[in-house]
């Protein structure tokens, strides 16, 4: 049986400043370096990476986990390998550490990158610069190169899904796993709810208690899903892991690209279709050849858009392959309920 989702959907020009020192032009990189690249650290960290052309040296965009993605100052060319510090972390004089600069804090850790290709195949090192015990930590890292985003946005008529199922029972959180084991799981289940418990309440991009996972992994869906976000809360629910779609109450200081309805920091919602703080609220979700498009609460704010990279906090960065639906819970308290997947079955390109 198929289900046939309604239809209720239509279908690096900055120039980089070289503050240090290049001793090479980009066109003397190898040329295999050029475009966008999931990376692998060996661990849980999730990387991406986009090397442009530019006029003097790469533009080059980085993230690892959370932070700007760039472009990155201050890049230089050393034996055809690029190198940029991609982090500079402080520690405060009340003990809090922060990545911007600050006049009254310790510079105490920095992140250098250096990339290039060896032996045909891509090669980085992260350098971990400790200032106060003045020792450098190297991690290696490789690459997979990604595709080129599709020429064309999918026609969504021509696409068909299987019939919904849920994926949260509303008994009990079978099916679902902290992200990271070190975290404090603050997730549980309350009269059907999925319920994120945690004394936080800042926005800050990271925290003590986990981010929540599905245990399947899904390649392109329609998504369902209902969350209640009182004044001052902040979550996210990630597709595939990787392209988060902004869950704050309509009232926050995050608006516009970093507001309800949002692919965070990558798309905009058309219009401000968001009920009032710590009522139930309707996303659906469709996520077809790398274009997003969001309803929330049966208005369709992203319409078939285009998302070319991972947004941050992204679990993983590869869209080739499959990935979880994975809720942001080290942020603030937040509930969820009625969560229905649809996957894609039928694609007529």
């Amino acid at each position: 049986m198929r289900f046939q989702i309604p239809r209720l959907f239509s279908t690096a020009s900055l120039a980089l400043a070289c503050l240090g020192t290049c001793n090479l032009y980009s066109s003397e990189i190898d040329k295999k370096l050029y475009g966008d690249w999931t990376l692998d650290f060996g661990n849980e960290d999730a990387g991406w990476l986009r090397i442009e052309r530019g006029e003097d040296v790469p533009v080059v965009y980085m993230r690892i986990e959370v932070g700007s993605a760039g472009p990155h100052r201050n890049i230089e060319i050393e034996d055809g390998r690029i190198q940029f510090i991609l982090k500079e972390f402080r520690r405060t004089n009340d003990g809090r550490m922060i990545t911007r600069r600050n006049s009254d804090a310790e510079l105490i850790l920095t992140e250098k990158i250096e990339i290039g290709m060896k032996n045909g195949e891509f090669d980085g090192l992260l350098k971990r610069i400790y200032a106060k015990e003045n020792r450098t930590e190297s991690i290696p890292f490789s690459g997979k190169r990604i595709p080129p985003m599709p020429a064309s946005p999918p026609d969504l008529s021509k696409v068909c899904f299987g019939m919904p199922r849920p994926i949260f029972n509303g008994k009990d959180l079978t099916g679902w796993s902290p992200r990271r084991a070190d975290k404090i799981n603050g997730w549980s289940v309350e009269d059907g709810m999925l319920v994120n418990s945690t004394p936080k309440t800042d926005f800050s991009s990271t925290g003590a208690y986990a981010n929540l996972r599905t245990d399947a992994v899904f390649e392109d869906f329609w998504l369902h899903i209902e969350f209640l976000a009182d004044s001052g809360q902040n979550s996210g629910v990630y597709l595939r892991g990787m392209y988060e779609a902004q869950v704050v109450d309509r009232d926050s200081r995050m608006q516009g690209i970093q507001g309800i309805g949002a692919v965070f920091s990558k798309v905009a919602p058309s219009v401000q279709a968001a009920t009032e703080p710590g009522t139930w609220q309707t996303y659906d979700l469709l996520l077809v050849d790398r274009h997003i498009t969001i309803m929330l609460n049966g208005v369709t704010v992203v319409d078939n858009a285009p998302v070319d990279g991972p947004t941050g906090g992204a679990m993983h960065t590869d869209p080739m392959t499959p990935g979880p639906i994975y809720l942001q819970g080290d942020h603030t308290a937040i509930k969820y309920r009625n969560i229905y997947l649809a996957p894609v079955i039928y694609k007529d390109k």
